[in-house]
Protein backbone atom coordinates (compact mmCIF):
# COMPACT_ATOMS: atom_id res chain seq x y z
CA UNK A 1 0.00 0.00 0.00
CA UNK A 2 2.85 2.41 0.76
CA UNK A 3 4.08 2.04 -2.83
CA UNK A 4 0.63 2.98 -4.13
CA UNK A 5 0.57 6.07 -1.92
CA UNK A 6 4.05 7.12 -3.03
CA UNK A 7 3.18 6.74 -6.72
CA UNK A 8 0.00 8.79 -6.22
CA UNK A 9 1.62 11.93 -4.80
CA UNK A 10 2.62 13.94 -7.88
CA UNK A 11 0.27 15.17 -10.56
CA UNK A 12 -2.33 13.31 -12.57
CA UNK A 13 -0.08 10.34 -13.28
CA UNK A 14 0.11 8.02 -16.27
CA UNK A 15 -2.66 5.75 -17.45
CA UNK A 16 -3.36 3.63 -20.54
CA UNK A 17 -5.94 4.10 -23.26
CA UNK A 18 -7.36 0.72 -22.37
CA UNK A 19 -8.06 2.11 -18.89
CA UNK A 20 -9.51 5.30 -20.39
CA UNK A 21 -11.80 3.19 -22.58
CA UNK A 22 -12.96 1.23 -19.56
CA UNK A 23 -13.69 4.40 -17.58
CA UNK A 24 -15.72 6.34 -20.14
CA UNK A 25 -19.55 6.29 -20.01
CA UNK A 26 -21.33 3.77 -22.24
CA UNK A 27 -24.57 5.71 -22.67
CA UNK A 28 -23.24 9.22 -23.35
CA UNK A 29 -24.85 11.78 -25.61
CA UNK A 30 -23.93 15.45 -25.48
CA UNK A 31 -26.78 17.63 -24.27
CA UNK A 32 -25.67 20.46 -26.57
CA UNK A 33 -24.48 20.48 -30.19
CA UNK A 34 -20.93 21.69 -30.92
CA UNK A 35 -22.30 25.09 -31.98
CA UNK A 36 -24.52 25.40 -28.89
CA UNK A 37 -21.58 24.36 -26.74
CA UNK A 38 -19.43 27.21 -28.05
CA UNK A 39 -22.23 29.71 -27.46
CA UNK A 40 -22.69 28.41 -23.94
CA UNK A 41 -18.94 28.68 -23.31
CA UNK A 42 -18.95 32.32 -24.41
CA UNK A 43 -21.84 33.05 -22.02
CA UNK A 44 -20.22 31.16 -19.16
CA UNK A 45 -16.86 32.87 -19.68
CA UNK A 46 -18.38 36.33 -19.47
CA UNK A 47 -20.49 35.47 -16.43
CA UNK A 48 -17.62 33.89 -14.50
CA UNK A 49 -15.15 36.68 -15.22
CA UNK A 50 -17.64 39.36 -14.21
CA UNK A 51 -18.60 37.33 -11.15
CA UNK A 52 -15.01 36.85 -9.99
CA UNK A 53 -14.36 40.58 -10.37
CA UNK A 54 -17.49 41.38 -8.37
CA UNK A 55 -17.01 38.84 -5.57
CA UNK A 56 -13.24 39.18 -5.12
CA UNK A 57 -12.70 42.80 -6.27
CA UNK A 58 -10.51 41.86 -9.23
CA UNK A 59 -9.69 43.46 -12.58
CA UNK A 60 -8.34 41.85 -15.73
CA UNK A 61 -4.70 42.14 -16.78
CA UNK A 62 -2.64 40.76 -19.64
CA UNK A 63 -0.67 37.63 -18.88
CA UNK A 64 2.71 36.48 -20.24
CA UNK A 65 3.02 33.39 -22.42
CA UNK A 66 6.78 33.19 -21.86
CA UNK A 67 9.06 34.04 -18.95
CA UNK A 68 12.83 34.17 -18.60
CA UNK A 69 14.22 30.97 -17.13
CA UNK A 70 16.32 32.70 -14.49
CA UNK A 71 13.43 34.79 -13.11
CA UNK A 72 12.17 31.86 -11.02
CA UNK A 73 8.59 32.85 -11.87
CA UNK A 74 7.50 29.79 -13.83
CA UNK A 75 5.37 27.19 -12.09
CA UNK A 76 6.94 23.76 -11.70
CA UNK A 77 3.56 22.38 -10.58
CA UNK A 78 4.91 19.58 -8.38
CA UNK A 79 7.61 19.66 -5.77
CA UNK A 80 9.61 16.88 -7.41
CA UNK A 81 10.12 18.84 -10.64
CA UNK A 82 8.86 15.97 -12.78
CA UNK A 83 6.83 18.23 -15.09
CA UNK A 84 9.24 20.61 -16.77
CA UNK A 85 8.38 23.60 -18.98
CA UNK A 86 9.07 24.02 -22.67
CA UNK A 87 12.16 26.22 -23.05
CA UNK A 88 13.97 27.77 -25.98
CA UNK A 89 16.41 30.58 -26.84
CA UNK A 90 14.74 33.83 -27.93
CA UNK A 91 15.97 37.00 -29.59
CA UNK A 92 17.44 36.72 -33.07
CA UNK A 93 20.62 38.71 -33.50
CA UNK A 94 21.47 39.17 -29.81
CA UNK A 95 24.21 37.39 -27.91
CA UNK A 96 23.66 35.64 -25.67
CA UNK A 97 20.07 34.89 -26.62
CA UNK A 98 17.44 35.02 -23.89
CA UNK A 99 16.73 31.69 -22.21
CA UNK A 100 12.95 31.64 -21.94
CA UNK A 101 10.23 29.19 -20.94
CA UNK A 102 6.59 28.80 -21.89
CA UNK A 103 4.49 29.31 -18.77
CA UNK A 104 2.94 26.28 -17.09
CA UNK A 105 0.85 28.62 -14.93
CA UNK A 106 1.05 32.27 -13.93
CA UNK A 107 1.02 31.39 -10.23
CA UNK A 108 4.14 33.25 -9.15
CA UNK A 109 4.04 35.95 -11.83
CA UNK A 110 0.66 37.15 -10.52
CA UNK A 111 1.99 37.95 -7.09
CA UNK A 112 4.67 40.14 -8.59
CA UNK A 113 2.04 41.62 -10.94
CA UNK A 114 0.09 42.89 -7.92
CA UNK A 115 2.98 45.28 -7.36
CA UNK A 116 3.44 46.06 -11.06
CA UNK A 117 -0.20 47.13 -11.38
CA UNK A 118 -0.30 48.97 -8.06
CA UNK A 119 -2.92 46.85 -6.31
CA UNK A 120 -3.97 47.97 -2.84
CA UNK A 121 -5.04 45.77 0.07
CA UNK A 122 -8.32 44.05 -0.80
CA UNK A 123 -7.75 44.55 -4.53
CA UNK A 124 -6.60 41.96 -7.01
CA UNK A 125 -6.30 40.86 -10.61
CA UNK A 126 -7.17 37.96 -12.85
CA UNK A 127 -5.71 36.73 -16.13
CA UNK A 128 -7.06 34.75 -19.04
CA UNK A 129 -4.05 32.44 -18.84
CA UNK A 130 -2.89 30.06 -21.57
CA UNK A 131 -0.11 27.56 -20.91
CA UNK A 132 1.64 24.45 -22.20
CA UNK A 133 2.16 21.44 -19.96
CA UNK A 134 3.99 18.93 -22.09
CA UNK A 135 4.38 16.28 -19.38
CA UNK A 136 0.73 15.28 -18.99
CA UNK A 137 -0.69 11.96 -20.05
CA UNK A 138 -3.18 13.00 -22.73
CA UNK A 139 -6.64 11.63 -21.98
CA UNK A 140 -10.26 12.77 -21.80
CA UNK A 141 -9.45 14.88 -18.73
CA UNK A 142 -5.95 16.26 -19.49
CA UNK A 143 -4.40 18.25 -22.31
CA UNK A 144 -1.00 19.76 -23.03
CA UNK A 145 -2.86 23.00 -23.73
CA UNK A 146 -4.15 24.67 -20.58
CA UNK A 147 -6.71 27.46 -20.30
CA UNK A 148 -7.16 28.86 -16.84
CA UNK A 149 -8.34 31.88 -14.89
CA UNK A 150 -5.36 32.75 -12.72
CA UNK A 151 -6.23 35.29 -10.01
CA UNK A 152 -4.38 36.98 -7.14
CA UNK A 153 -5.39 39.44 -4.42
CA UNK A 154 -3.52 41.52 -1.83
CA UNK A 155 -4.20 40.57 1.80
CA UNK A 156 -3.17 41.81 5.23
CA UNK A 157 -1.23 39.70 7.77
CA UNK A 158 -4.36 39.19 9.90
CA UNK A 159 -6.24 37.76 6.89
CA UNK A 160 -3.80 34.88 6.63
CA UNK A 161 -6.10 32.39 8.34
CA UNK A 162 -8.39 29.49 7.53
CA UNK A 163 -11.58 31.49 7.96
CA UNK A 164 -10.57 34.00 5.31
CA UNK A 165 -9.55 31.23 2.91
CA UNK A 166 -12.94 29.55 3.33
CA UNK A 167 -14.78 32.85 2.76
CA UNK A 168 -12.94 33.34 -0.55
CA UNK A 169 -13.71 29.77 -1.60
CA UNK A 170 -17.40 30.27 -0.84
CA UNK A 171 -17.46 33.41 -2.98
CA UNK A 172 -15.91 31.53 -5.91
CA UNK A 173 -18.43 28.71 -5.56
CA UNK A 174 -21.23 31.29 -5.50
CA UNK A 175 -20.08 32.45 -8.95
CA UNK A 176 -19.91 28.88 -10.26
CA UNK A 177 -23.37 28.08 -8.92
CA UNK A 178 -24.78 31.27 -10.42
CA UNK A 179 -23.29 30.35 -13.79
CA UNK A 180 -24.95 26.92 -13.60
CA UNK A 181 -28.32 28.60 -12.97
CA UNK A 182 -27.84 30.97 -15.93
CA UNK A 183 -26.83 28.21 -18.34
CA UNK A 184 -29.79 26.04 -17.37
CA UNK A 185 -32.09 28.96 -18.07
CA UNK A 186 -30.57 29.87 -21.44
CA UNK A 187 -29.99 26.27 -22.61
CA UNK A 188 -33.02 24.20 -21.51
CA UNK A 189 -31.45 20.95 -22.75
CA UNK A 190 -29.18 21.09 -19.69
CA UNK A 191 -32.20 20.52 -17.47
CA UNK A 192 -32.28 16.75 -17.47
CA UNK A 193 -33.15 14.17 -14.85
CA UNK A 194 -30.09 12.21 -15.94
CA UNK A 195 -27.69 14.57 -14.16
CA UNK A 196 -28.44 16.53 -10.97
CA UNK A 197 -27.81 20.29 -10.68
CA UNK A 198 -24.57 21.22 -9.01
CA UNK A 199 -24.67 21.52 -5.19
CA UNK A 200 -25.55 24.81 -3.52
CA UNK A 201 -22.60 24.58 -1.13
CA UNK A 202 -19.18 22.99 -0.78
CA UNK A 203 -18.16 20.63 1.99
CA UNK A 204 -14.90 21.72 3.67
CA UNK A 205 -12.67 18.82 4.77
CA UNK A 206 -9.03 18.83 5.87
CA UNK A 207 -6.66 16.36 4.26
CA UNK A 208 -5.99 14.80 7.69
CA UNK A 209 -9.71 14.18 8.16
CA UNK A 210 -9.92 12.49 4.76
CA UNK A 211 -6.97 10.29 5.66
CA UNK A 212 -8.71 9.24 8.87
CA UNK A 213 -11.85 8.39 6.87
CA UNK A 214 -10.01 6.29 4.27
CA UNK A 215 -6.75 5.35 5.98
CA UNK A 216 -5.66 2.56 3.64
CA UNK A 217 -6.49 4.29 0.36
CA UNK A 218 -4.04 6.31 -1.77
CA UNK A 219 -4.84 9.94 -2.44
CA UNK A 220 -6.91 9.69 -5.65
CA UNK A 221 -9.05 6.90 -4.25
CA UNK A 222 -9.62 8.92 -1.05
CA UNK A 223 -10.73 11.89 -3.14
CA UNK A 224 -13.04 9.72 -5.23
CA UNK A 225 -14.70 8.23 -2.16
CA UNK A 226 -15.14 11.69 -0.65
CA UNK A 227 -16.73 13.41 -3.65
CA UNK A 228 -19.01 10.44 -4.32
CA UNK A 229 -20.46 11.11 -0.87
CA UNK A 230 -20.50 14.94 -0.80
CA UNK A 231 -20.61 15.90 -4.55
CA UNK A 232 -18.53 19.08 -4.12
CA UNK A 233 -15.72 19.59 -1.62
CA UNK A 234 -12.84 21.87 -0.74
CA UNK A 235 -9.88 19.85 0.54
CA UNK A 236 -7.82 21.96 2.96
CA UNK A 237 -4.14 21.46 3.67
CA UNK A 238 -2.39 19.98 0.63
CA UNK A 239 1.38 19.68 0.82
CA UNK A 240 2.34 19.05 4.45
CA UNK A 241 3.12 15.53 5.62
CA UNK A 242 0.07 13.81 7.10
CA UNK A 243 -0.23 11.30 9.89
CA UNK A 244 0.63 8.37 7.58
CA UNK A 245 3.97 9.93 6.66
CA UNK A 246 2.91 11.20 3.22
CA UNK A 247 1.50 14.54 2.02
CA UNK A 248 -1.97 14.39 0.52
CA UNK A 249 -0.29 15.49 -2.70
CA UNK A 250 3.07 17.05 -3.56
CA UNK A 251 2.82 20.83 -3.93
CA UNK A 252 5.44 23.34 -5.03
CA UNK A 253 7.20 24.92 -2.06
CA UNK A 254 7.33 28.52 -3.26
CA UNK A 255 3.75 29.76 -3.59
CA UNK A 256 0.95 28.14 -1.53
CA UNK A 257 1.48 28.10 2.24
CA UNK A 258 0.99 24.47 3.28
CA UNK A 259 3.13 24.49 6.44
CA UNK A 260 1.41 27.06 8.69
CA UNK A 261 -0.41 25.49 11.68
CA UNK A 262 -4.14 26.20 11.55
CA UNK A 263 -6.49 24.25 13.83
CA UNK A 264 -6.28 21.28 16.19
CA UNK A 265 -8.64 18.33 16.12
CA UNK A 266 -8.71 16.07 19.18
CA UNK A 267 -5.27 17.35 20.07
CA UNK A 268 -3.86 16.78 16.59
CA UNK A 269 -2.34 19.80 14.80
CA UNK A 270 -3.54 20.49 11.25
CA UNK A 271 -1.48 22.47 8.75
CA UNK A 272 -2.03 24.42 5.56
CA UNK A 273 -3.69 27.57 4.21
CA UNK A 274 -4.44 26.13 0.78
CA UNK A 275 -6.64 23.59 -0.93
CA UNK A 276 -8.52 22.31 -3.98
CA UNK A 277 -12.12 22.37 -5.17
CA UNK A 278 -13.11 18.88 -6.29
CA UNK A 279 -16.49 17.74 -7.59
CA UNK A 280 -18.17 14.49 -8.55
CA UNK A 281 -18.72 14.39 -12.31
CA UNK A 282 -22.01 12.53 -12.84
CA UNK A 283 -21.24 12.05 -16.54
CA UNK A 284 -17.93 10.21 -16.16
CA UNK A 285 -18.57 8.98 -12.61
CA UNK A 286 -15.17 10.33 -11.59
CA UNK A 287 -13.66 12.95 -9.32
CA UNK A 288 -13.01 16.23 -11.10
CA UNK A 289 -10.61 18.96 -9.91
CA UNK A 290 -11.79 22.46 -10.81
CA UNK A 291 -9.51 24.77 -8.88
CA UNK A 292 -6.42 25.01 -6.68
CA UNK A 293 -5.80 28.02 -4.47
CA UNK A 294 -4.27 29.27 -1.26
CA UNK A 295 -2.78 32.01 0.82
CA UNK A 296 0.77 32.53 -0.40
CA UNK A 297 3.98 31.98 1.53
CA UNK A 298 5.54 34.58 3.77
CA UNK A 299 9.30 34.84 3.78
CA UNK A 300 9.36 32.64 6.89
CA UNK A 301 7.17 29.88 5.47
CA UNK A 302 8.97 30.08 2.11
CA UNK A 303 12.23 29.16 3.82
CA UNK A 304 10.61 26.34 5.82
CA UNK A 305 8.99 24.83 2.76
CA UNK A 306 12.11 25.09 0.64
CA UNK A 307 14.05 23.37 3.42
CA UNK A 308 11.51 20.54 3.47
CA UNK A 309 11.67 20.19 -0.31
CA UNK A 310 15.48 20.53 -0.33
CA UNK A 311 15.26 23.47 -2.74
CA UNK A 312 16.84 26.29 -0.74
CA UNK A 313 18.90 27.21 -3.82
CA UNK A 314 15.68 28.78 -5.14
CA UNK A 315 16.27 31.60 -2.66
CA UNK A 316 18.89 32.98 -5.04
CA UNK A 317 16.32 33.58 -7.80
CA UNK A 318 14.87 37.08 -8.35
CA UNK A 319 11.28 36.11 -7.50
CA UNK A 320 12.24 34.46 -4.23
CA UNK A 321 14.49 37.37 -3.28
CA UNK A 322 11.52 39.71 -3.71
CA UNK A 323 9.57 37.69 -1.14
CA UNK A 324 12.52 37.59 1.26
CA UNK A 325 13.02 41.36 0.93
CA UNK A 326 9.31 42.22 1.35
CA UNK A 327 9.21 43.71 -2.16
CA UNK A 328 5.94 42.06 -3.19
CA UNK A 329 2.73 41.98 -1.13
CA UNK A 330 1.16 39.22 0.91
CA UNK A 331 -1.54 37.63 -1.18
CA UNK A 332 -4.08 34.92 -1.80
CA UNK A 333 -4.56 33.42 -5.24
CA UNK A 334 -5.50 30.45 -7.33
CA UNK A 335 -6.34 29.00 -10.70
CA UNK A 336 -9.65 27.82 -12.12
CA UNK A 337 -9.52 25.52 -15.11
CA UNK A 338 -11.70 27.01 -17.83
CA UNK A 339 -12.40 23.99 -20.02
CA UNK A 340 -12.58 21.81 -16.91
CA UNK A 341 -15.30 24.05 -15.51
CA UNK A 342 -17.16 24.35 -18.82
CA UNK A 343 -17.20 20.59 -19.11
CA UNK A 344 -18.62 20.25 -15.60
CA UNK A 345 -21.33 22.86 -16.15
CA UNK A 346 -22.29 21.62 -19.62
CA UNK A 347 -22.21 17.95 -18.59
CA UNK A 348 -19.49 16.89 -20.98
CA UNK A 349 -17.58 13.63 -20.90
CA UNK A 350 -14.25 15.01 -22.12
CA UNK A 351 -12.17 18.16 -21.88
CA UNK A 352 -11.72 18.12 -25.65
CA UNK A 353 -15.42 18.78 -26.25
CA UNK A 354 -14.83 22.31 -24.92
CA UNK A 355 -11.18 22.94 -25.78
CA UNK A 356 -9.28 22.48 -29.03
CA UNK A 357 -6.15 20.49 -28.29
CA UNK A 358 -3.81 17.84 -29.60
CA UNK A 359 -4.58 14.25 -28.68
CA UNK A 360 -3.30 10.97 -30.14
CA UNK A 361 -5.47 9.21 -32.69
CA UNK A 362 -5.85 6.32 -30.27
CA UNK A 363 -7.70 8.61 -27.87
CA UNK A 364 -9.89 9.98 -30.67
CA UNK A 365 -10.87 6.42 -31.59
CA UNK A 366 -11.57 5.45 -27.99
CA UNK A 367 -13.72 8.53 -27.43
CA UNK A 368 -15.66 8.11 -30.68
CA UNK A 369 -16.61 4.60 -29.60
CA UNK A 370 -18.34 6.26 -26.64
CA UNK A 371 -20.02 8.94 -28.76
CA UNK A 372 -17.50 11.55 -27.56
CA UNK A 373 -16.13 13.80 -30.30
CA UNK A 374 -12.97 15.75 -29.43
CA UNK A 375 -12.39 19.09 -31.12
CA UNK A 376 -9.45 19.32 -33.53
Amino acid sequence: MSGSKQADLAGPGISTYEAVDHGLPTDYSSLLSPKETQRAIMMAKQYIEEGLCRELNLFRVECPMILTKDSGMNDYLDRDGSRTPVDFPAGLGISPRLEVQVVQAATKWKRWALKQFGCDVGEGLYTDMRAIRKDYFLDHDHSSYVDQWDWEKVVTPDQRNLEYLKEVVKRIWKVIKGCDTLLRKEFPALNTDKYPPIPDELKFVHAEEILAMYLDLPRKQRETALVKEFSAVFIVGIGAVLKDGYPHEMRAADYDDWITPTVTNDGEQFYGLNGDILVWNPVTQRRHELSSMGLRVTKETLVKQLEISQQTHFLQMPYHKMIMNDQIPLSIGGGIGQSRLYGYLLRKAALGECSVGVWPEELHKVCEQHNIHLLR
